[in-house]
């Protein structure tokens, strides 16, 4: 009967709270420990009490406060320490699993559900922290408690002993049986709890378009089926819980019945009095409680494996992206761009760049132009290393931009996605993300240069509005210039544009535009364009299909060659 391996992976986390919880183990023995040496002290008093000695009462009352007040120290040292050691445990494992996620590679991500991440570092994370605080604070002091029953049952017979231990193997193999079959119902149980926790995220993220669809009856039924599988997940771990406590407790009878028979027969034959045998027996009395207490916890044990199992299979993924060994800062940039015979695949046998070569200088804007399924997407995505190339090199400035870290790739690099990402707090902080400490004079000359700052100032609370979840409270534009805010305030050398205006009214379009042109100037730029009219001021545009450069040139040069550019252009004008 032992915990699972997962939960040897605990104990790097663990050990750092070790001693306390050994002291709150210490206080557990010592809870357990005062009843009975206060009743031990008591008959002693009471032996030496005459009749009508009034001291000695009053002396024996003030024994009972003393032990009692002690008692309830324990008590508390026991509680306090052993859930400050476990939620402390939590805490690391949780910033360390929610650091690890941080660092996983966006691939991940778009396979993944929201709603099941959320449950594995809340749901559980807590459920392990409750699990490691009623090992200690239950699960050992009862092993411990049999052990001393046990070594006590032995003093007063042995016969006896060996007759009540003789089923304990049999007991142990049934409590392993279930739990496994309780692992196995727990791990159900859990992934029903994150399918209703994605469906949750889901259904509140799209609130909007169940209302347009009129799918609310659906969204009901959708949700009715998951809690039913939940229900029937959680009920069948209980089914296993409760025919598990009958078939111990059966054993355990007929565990008592065979000392009863030994015991009845060791009277007849003179080896043992009467009241030997009741002391006995009150012995066997005495792990009652704690084989209770070592059944139901270790149920609870095997109930936990399968969230920690859940925990430490997210840590076992690995990024593909990531800082190599010896990688080095990026040194201020002026905005080279290189892309050397560069070939990805999301998929092995599913090719979205093919060998793509060219070289763009600081300041130069380049415009990105294809069908759907092209890689241009996937070409801007490879600046910045949301993923890497399976083939080729990248080189900004000429620097191998594998050899560097990550972070100070990042940071000399802007974007500004069609589908603006803010968060809930105030403008001035949304601006200014991923700087705990920012100057508002430079965020308010960066809305200015985005052309937000006077609708900003408008607002009753200004640069400390809150914006709401998402952005709700904003206009698309809005939200746009925001964005576009957020990437002055980054001053990058290299800019990456994903159609911002594609979605906006034609005021909204001009007023993003202009604030482009005033950002455009300062860097590199890379635009994917949707609408080729806002392409015609590229100094260069790349025309892709297939995953490969099929044209380059300026906006005249590709409408005199006719070619694929051209036909675009006909297309959206014709």
């Amino acid at each position: 009967m032992h915990p699972g391996r997962s939960y040897r992976r605990l104990i790097p986390f663990i050990q750092p709270h070790l001693w306390m919880l050994l002291l709150g183990l210490m206080c557990t023995l010592g809870f357990v420990l005062t009843m009975p040496a206060l009743a031990y002290l008591i008959e002693w008093v009471a032996r030496s009490i005459g009749a009508g000695d009034l001291g000695q009462l009053r002396l024996l009352a003030l024994i009972g406060v003393v032990f009692f007040l002690v008692r309830g120290a324990f008590q508390y040292g026991q509680d306090a320490l052993m859930a400050r050691a476990s939620l402390q445990m939590v805490l690391e494992l949780r910033q360390r699993l929610y650091a690890h996620l941080q660092a996983l590679d966006l691939d991940y991500f778009s396979g993944s559900r929201t709603g099941d991440l959320v449950y594995r570092l809340t749901g559980d994370l807590d459920r392990v922290g409750e699990v490691v605080q009623r090992f200690f604070h239950r699960f050992i002091p009862s092993v411990l408690t049999i052990v001393a029953v046990v070594g006590y049952l032995f003093y007063l017979n042995g016969i006896l002993t060996l007759t009540t231990l003789v089923i304990a193997p049999l007991m142990g193999a049934l409590i392993s049986w279930f739990g496994d079959r309780l692992l196995f119902r727990s791990r159900l149980n859990q992934e029903s709890m994150s399918d209703l926790a994605a469906l949750l995220t889901e259904v509140f993220a799209g609130i909007g378009l169940i209302r347009a669809f009129a799918a609310e009856e659906y969204e009901i039924r959708r949700f009715s089926t998951i809690a039913e599988s939940n229900r029937l997940a959680r009920f069948q771990t209980e089914q296993v819980k409760a025919i598990q406590d009958p078939v111990v407790g059966f054993l355990y009878a007929m565990s008592v019945l065979g000392v009863f028979w030994v015991g009845g027969w060791q009277i007849s034959q003179g080896n043992l009095t009467g009241s030997q045998f009741l002391g006995f027996i009150a012995g066997i009395a005495m792990l009652i409680d704690p084989i209770v207490h070592i059944t139901n916890n270790y149920s609870e044990l095997k109930q936990g494996e399968a969230s920690v199992e859940r925990i430490f299979e997210l840590l076992d993924i690995r990024s593909q992206v990531c800082d190599l060994p010896g990688a080095k800062p990026l040194p201020p940039i002026q905005g080279w761009v290189e892309f050397d015979q560069v070939s990805f695949r999301y998929k092995p046998d599913q090719p979205v760049l093919k060998q793509l070569s060219f070289k763009v200088s600081p300041g130069e804007i380049v415009a990105l132009v294809g069908s759907s399924g092209a890689g241009k997407s996937t070409l801007v995505s490879l600046i910045p290393r949301f993923y890497d190339p399976q083939q080729g090199c990248i080189r900004i400035d000429g620097i191998d931009i594998r050899t560097v870290t990550l972070q100070s790739l990042r940071r000399q690099i802007g974007i500004v996605p069609q589908e603006i990402t803010l968060f809930s707090g105030t403008i001035a902080s949304n601006i200014a993300y991923g700087q705990e400490h920012f100057d508002l004079e430079a965020v308010r000359q960066a809305a200015q240069v985005a052309n937000i700052h006077t609708f900003i100032e408008s607002l009753p609370d200004g640069y400390a509005t809150l914006v709401g979840e998402r952005g709700v409270t904003l206009s698309g534009g809005q939200r746009q210039r925001l964005a576009i805010a957020r990437a002055v305030l980054l001053n990058p050398k290299i800019l990456i544009l994903d159609e911002a205006t594609s979605a906006l009214d034609n005021e909204s379009e001009a007023l993003v535009q202009e604030a482009l042109q005033r950002l455009m100037h300062r860097c590199t730029v890379f635009v994917i364009a949707h609408r080729l009219s806002t392409v015609r001021t590229a100094h260069r545009i790349f025309v892709l299909e297939q995953g490969q450069l099929l044209e380059q040139g300026n906006h005249g040069e590709l409408l005199g060659k006719g070619g694929r550019y051209a036909q675009f252009h006909l297309r959206q004008f014709q």
